[in-house]
């Protein structure tokens, strides 16, 4: 059995597919896996590093915004375009998949048109609730469509046969014990947990709002706060709460680092998650059952993690602040009460774990192995 994986760009379409690709890996021993991306993108580096081979397929996206820069990004990226059914059908050939697997990039789609020219069996996922473009080029033309959740199928074509997976969890996310996480964190027993990021860049609202809210509850000691700055944020936070007088050095109750290398822990020992709407993220969170307030970035292709957290806004399991409305002074608002409203807490959890799908990665390497059973018959 021989998979050809097509994703990249962003860790949102590059994760999942190595999560798939562990999996089947671990099932099906014998299986060669194949990773095509972008050479100069992040599926470089994250591919191998997880230990599967990678082949070098150019492709760019289209910049929205008009600058001179990007009008010379988009010109190589049409040119890219103009040549991707020829360098795939070379791909394919050389590799000969059973089946191919997409996650919507612009690394997929050309891909994954051409292994449904060529009869080869293939799939894609999408992860997000408003479907990316290249995932809409391709829906007709896929054996499969997989959906992270059933909201997205009104924004896709009619193929009557979208199959709702959810989106694959890290097994050490669902692994993680909370008392044994707390402890290792320092939460003292009883106290509030709030874990907060905003990505790995850091978004300069997102530590700015945060900045307002630990000098609110830091003088308090109620909350153990655990916050991600991004790399952009590393001096900015600093200097923000050094200008309204809040000892963060030292203080037992903050924990405050660049990034976040130990998530499965974090999320096990929270209480409550202050974070943006990636897809992956919010997989996350519904997996462990945390309640959550929300803030989409508007710096994504066609607002798309509006969409995604508004899925759990409509099902009451998170509070959205949309980036536009964000204040310090209404993260405070926020914070404060539902730290104080233990009940409220218990509730937005159990409503977003009522939307997780632990067992995604499974479905959907299920669905991988049943696409290339019916190609043996």
């Amino acid at each position: 059995m021989k998979v050809l994986f097509a994703c990249g760009g962003t860790a949102g379409h590059i994760n999942p597919a190595l999560a798939v690709a562990t999996e089947l890996r671990q099932r099906v021993p014998e299986c060669r896996i194949l990773f095509a991306g972008n050479p100069d993108a992040m599926e470089a580096t994250l591919v191998p590093r997880a230990g599967f081979d990678f082949a070098p397929f150019r492709s760019l996206g289209i910049q929205r915004r008009l600058t001179w820069r990007n009008i010379r990004y988009n010109c190589q990226s049409v040119c890219l375009l103009m040549t991707a059914r020829r360098r795939a059908g070379r791909l394919l050939r050389e590799f000969a998949p059973d089946v191919v697997f997409g996650t919507g990039s612009y690394i997929s789609a050309p891909i994954l048109l051409e292994a449904a020219r060529q009869g080869i069996p293939c799939m894609t996922h999408e992860a997000n609730a408003l479907p990316g473009v290249s995932n809409r080029m391709v829906a007709n033309k896929v054996d499969r469509f997989l959906l992270a959740v059933p909201e997205a199928e009104k924004r896709l074509p009619p193929r009557g046969d979208y199959i709702v997976t959810g989106n694959p969890v890290r097994p050490e996310v669902l692994a993680a014990d909370r008392e044994a996480a707390r402890a290792r964190l320092g939460v003292a027993p009883g106290q509030i947990c709030l874990l907060s990021f905003g990505g790995s860049l850091g978004a300069q609202t997102v530590n700015e709002a945060v900045a307002e809210l630990m000098a609110w509850h830091v003088p308090e000691g109620r909350l153990h706060h655990i916050h991600a700055t991004g790399r952009y944020g590393v001096e900015l936070l600093p200097r923000l709460l050094r200008e309204k007088g809040v000892a963060y050095q030292n203080n037992p109750n903050l924990d405050i680092r660049e990034y976040i290398h130990d998530m499965p822990d974090c999320l096990a020992a929270s209480d409550l998650v202050i974070a943006r709407a990636g897809a992956m993220t919010l997989a996350e969170i519904t997996a462990v059952g945390r309640a959550s307030v929300l803030i989409p970035s508007p710096n994504v292709a066609e607002n798309h993690q509006y969409h995604n957290a508004m899925v759990l806004a409509d099902h009451h399991a998170a509070v959205v602040i949309e980036e536009k409305d964000l204040t310090g002074e209404m993260l405070v608002k926020t914070v404060k009460e539902l730290t104080e409203d233990p009940g409220r807490l218990r509730r937005l959890g159990r409503a977003a774990a009522e939307l997780g799908v632990p067992n995604a990665c499974r479905n959907i390497t299920e669905e991988l192995l049943k696409l290339y059973q019916s190609r043996k018959k």
